[in-house]
C-alpha cells in the first residue's frame, strides 16, 4: 500500500471455542468493496491462516453469514460504505450463538440439530407409487408456506435471536419457520408431530417477539410470523379447536 491510498481500519475475531481476541488490519480502502472483499483481501495479502467460509458470493448460498459492528449480515452483500463507522472503522467477528471453529468459521451443527427437534423435515403423504399430489397455489395454506420458503439456512436470524442467546433449548426462528411451512403444507403429513415438536419447552411460544429475525433477514423473510402462526395453531391443538 502506497503511503498516499485510503484505508480501512479492520478487527478481525482470531480464536477459537477456548477463546480469542480481535486482531487489527490495515486494509486498501475501494469503491464498491463488500465485508467479504475485506476479509478476503486480509486473508491473501495480510495472514494466509485467517479461517472463514464463502462460496457463492453473489448471495444465494449464505455461507458467508458474519457478525459486522455487532449485527449479522451477509458479507458478500454488504458493502463496507453503509456499515463503517464514522471513523471509517469496522469489526468483523463470527455468528453469535454458535460454537467457534477458529476465527470466523463457526459449528453448523447446533443450528441444523434445532431443524431436527422442530421435526423441520418433510413427511411425506405418497410415495412414487402414487400420482403427485396437486398443490393449490392460490390456496391461503399454501400462500403462508410459501411466504416462508425461500429460506437458505444462513443462521442470521439465529444469531441475531436473543432469546437464542439467553435459552439453549430455544429451536430458533430459522426452525421453527421452517416447522411453518411444513404444517401449511398439503404435501407433508406430519402436523402432529410438527405440533408436539414446537410446543414443547424450546418451541414456539418461548418467542418474546422482538422481531430482530426479521429485520436482518437477508431474504426479507419473517420467522416472527411464522412463529405467531406455530403459537395459535399449538394453542388450538391444546384445546381441541381443530387443526
Amino acid at each position: 500500500m502506497s503511503s498516499t491510498e485510503r484505508t480501512l481500519s479492520v478487527s478481525v475475531w482470531r480464536g477459537n471455542a477456548e477463546g480469542g481476541h480481535f486482531e487489527d488490519f490495515q486494509v486498501p480502502e475501494r469503491d464498491n468493496q463488500t465485508i467479504l472483499d475485506v476479509v478476503s483481501w486480509v486473508q491473501q495479502n495480510l495472514d494466509p491462516t485467517l479461517s472463514y467460509r464463502y462460496a457463492c458470493r453473489v448471495g444465494m448460498c449464505g455461507s458467508c453469514a458474519m457478525m459486522v459492528n455487532g449485527k449479522p449480515r451477509w458479507t458478500c452483500r454488504t458493502h463496507v460504505g453503509k456499515v463503517a463507522g464514522e471513523d471509517g472503522r469496522l469489526e468483523v467477528a463470527p455468528l453469535r450463538n454458535l460454537p467457534v471453529i477458529k476465527d470466523l468459521a463457526t459449528d453448523m451443527d447446533p443450528f441444523f440439530d434445532k431443524w431436527v427437534e422442530a421435526e423441520g423435515r418433510f413427511h411425506p403423504t405418497r410415495t412414487r407409487a402414487h400420482d403427485v399430489e396437486r398443490v393449490d397455489p392460490h390456496s391461503a395454506a399454501r400462500q403462508k408456506a410459501d411466504a416462508g420458503i425461500e429460506c437458505i439456512n444462513c443462521a442470521v436470524c439465529f444469531a441475531a435471536c436473543d432469546t437464542v442467546a439467553g435459552n439453549s433449548d430455544y429451536l430458533g426462528p430459522a426452525a421453527l419457520n421452517r416447522a411453518w411451512t411444513l404444517l401449511n403444507d398439503v404435501k407433508d403429513a406430519g402436523r402432529q408431530e410438527i405440533i408436539e415438536a414446537v410446543s414443547g419447552s424450546g418451541g414456539c411460544h418461548n418467542c418474546h417477539s422482538q422481531g430482530s429475525c426479521a429485520v436482518f433477514c437477508p431474504n426479507e423473510l419473517s420467522p416472527i410470523t411464522s412463529i405467531a402462526g406455530l403459537k395459535r395453531e399449538t394453542t388450538k391443538a391444546l384445546f381441541g379447536w381443530g387443526g
